[in-house]
């Protein structure tokens, strides 16, 4: 039997979990700048709990008119290329030019303990001590190369709070530049000199993605190595055709550390900003990404109700079996189970 006192703390617990999830409640704040609300905001968007995944809905299309106003930035590079470092030089700088940034960092989640990191708070110390900065890392969990799958929701909310810079800081390792690709309007990638990756450069896929490259810990005895490393990015650039924007990935090098260079990279990407608002690219590029989440989104919701299942639950297990131990292909069994998962999923 539950006691007078537990009961009352029980009905407390409730109304403050209810209170943690009021859509119109948390809108409000949000709005209103207040970045407690946008934190909680972005809480009950990550949350895996059905009823916390409606209300997150509702909150992210009340939030919708008053988002698409920020400048959207996405920051990959290998680890160790000192990407909180960067970051933290150019919220800084922005900050100085009477900017709100908000940082979306992505840790990497711990595929055997689902733990993760969560570090980019401290590794950031003067930023965080603004009224006008926003961190929020968030772990990668199972999604596609490393990066939340409810980051671009979570965009939406920041710039509803008023934050006029994002910047979405990826783990940089699988598929992560991808999909942060799909989300930002311009993606720089950081690399180091000396590092044994000058050669990545000419990979067509990063080139194809990246509107800037920019060499950091451009300092010290790395300065001149650093140089040559701007001269080799910038010949294998040439080797690509014209990109859809009209522009021409450019090469920098700068040191966060030292914090030079770094207002080059902030007039580089206003310049690039200026140049795909007169064509129209900036306005293609985000509705073509709208059209690119919407489809993902579906394969997700698909894949989800596919799992989840009753019928597909209770033969999985036995499909696998049968699978392993050479009893039918694998083709076989998907075409089996995506049968019987029919009539639900239609």
């Amino acid at each position: 039997m539950i006691s007078n006192t537990n009961s009352k703390a029980i009905d407390r617990f409730k109304k403050l979990q209810q209170k943690i999830v009021s859509v119109d409640t948390m809108f409000k704040a949000i709005i209103a700048k207040d970045t407690a609300a946008l934190s909680k905001g972005i809480t009950l968007i990550e949350s895996t709990q059905y009823d916390h995944s409606e209300k997150a809905q509702q909150l992210v299309e009340m939030c919708l008119p008053h988002a698409n106003n920020s400048v959207r930035i996405g920051i990959t590079g290998v680890p160790g290329v000192g990407k909180s470092t960067f970051i933290e030089a150019l919220g800084n700088l922005l900050l100085q030019k009477g900017k709100k940034v908000a940082i979306l960092a992505i840790d990497p989640s711990s595929s055997i303990s689902h733990g993760s990191i969560l570090g980019d708070k401290t590794r950031m110390e003067s930023l965080v001590r603004s009224n006008d900065a926003f961190i929020r890392p968030s772990p990668s969990g199972k999604s596609l190369g490393g990066v939340a799958q409810k980051t671009r929701e979570s965009i939406i909310l920041c710039e509803a709070a008023g934050y006029d810079v994002i910047i979405i800081e990826t783990v940089g390792v699988g598929q992560s530049e991808t999909a942060v690709h799909s989300m930002v309007d311009f993606f720089l990638l950081l690399k180091l000199a000396g590092a044994g990756d000058e050669l990545q450069g000419i990979k067509r896929g990063i080139i194809e993605m990246a509107d800037a490259l920019v060499i950091n810990k451009a300092d010290g005895d790395n300065f001149i190595p650093a140089q040559k490393a701007k001269n080799q990015f910038t010949k294998a650039l040439h080797l690509y055709p014209l990109a859809q924007s009209s522009w021409t990935p450019k090469v920098l090098t700068c040191s966060a550390m030292e914090n030079t260079g770094i207002e080059d990279v902030w007039k580089l990407i206003l310049k690039y900003l200026e140049i795909t608002s007169t064509n129209g690219f900036f306005e293609k590029n985000r509705t073509q990404q709208n059209k690119f989440w919407l489809l993902q989104t579906i394969e997700e919701q698909l894949k989800t109700s596919f799992y989840n299942n009753i019928k597909v639950k209770d033969k999985l297990a036995s499909q696998i079996d049968a699978v392993q131990k050479h009893k039918i292909t694998p083709f076989t069994a998907a075409k089996y189970l995506l049968e019987i998962s029919k009539d639900d999923l239609g």
